[in-house]
């Protein structure tokens, strides 16, 4: 690894670090700092709620759940666990892959019509959500065989449940879960023999 940092490296450490304390300031009830964190954050946030719902109205009213959810969690974040902005889209990722389940469950129903889901355990795909900014992880996904690999990125950076990958493969949905298990194994493997 060079042992030099280049000025968009450094560039962007200040803003992961401006976010980083904007998220905390957020935490400690500042409407000012969460302001601010919306107009920071909303587009990269709404870009993936798009991506995951395939519909414009359904992504704002989930952006919408997504920053109820972040005003009333942020001060349960812990900036040496994520990265500010990860620790957001993984927010986000839930909200719209929950909308966008209920939607397959009972396509008539409304958002508002269903009931809050609680959503307080970390889900192992913080983990990895969180290192997916760090050049470590495309390294790391890069050394995964082809089906862990593809597996792994649709589930986790397109919203597709283990059900659809199956299909989409047209193996068993266990033969899915194994590959996705093994690969994220081997991807933890490799991000602490890096780390």
């Amino acid at each position: 690894m060079p042992d030099f940092v280049t000025a968009a490296d450094s560039d962007a450490e200040l803003a992961r670090e401006r976010l980083t304390n904007t998220l905390v300031r957020t935490g400690a009830e500042d409407r000012a700092a969460f302001r601010d964190l919306y107009d920071c954050t909303s587009a990269k946030l709404y870009g993936i709620c798009l991506r995951i719902c395939e519909d414009r109205q359904a992504a704002e009213d989930v952006l919408h759940e997504v920053y109820l959810t972040i005003w009333k969690r942020a001060g349960a974040y812990e900036p040496g666990r994520a990265s500010p902005i990860t620790w957001m889209a993984t927010i986000a990722r839930n909200r719209a892959i929950d909308w966008r389940r209920s939607q397959q469950r009972r396509p008539s129903a409304l958002l508002d019509d269903l009931p809050p889901i609680p959503d307080d355990a970390p889900l192992a795909s913080d983990m990895m959500l969180a290192e997916e900014i760090s050049h470590r992880l495309h390294l790391c996904l890069d050394e995964l065989d082809r089906n862990q690999k593809d597996a792994i990125r649709t589930a986790f950076f397109d919203g597709v449940t283990y059900a659809e990958l199956a299909e989409r493969r047209a193996v068993p949905i266990g033969t899915m879960k194994s590959w996705v298990r093994r690969g994220l194994r081997r991807l933890k493997e490799c991000l602490d023999r890096d780390g």
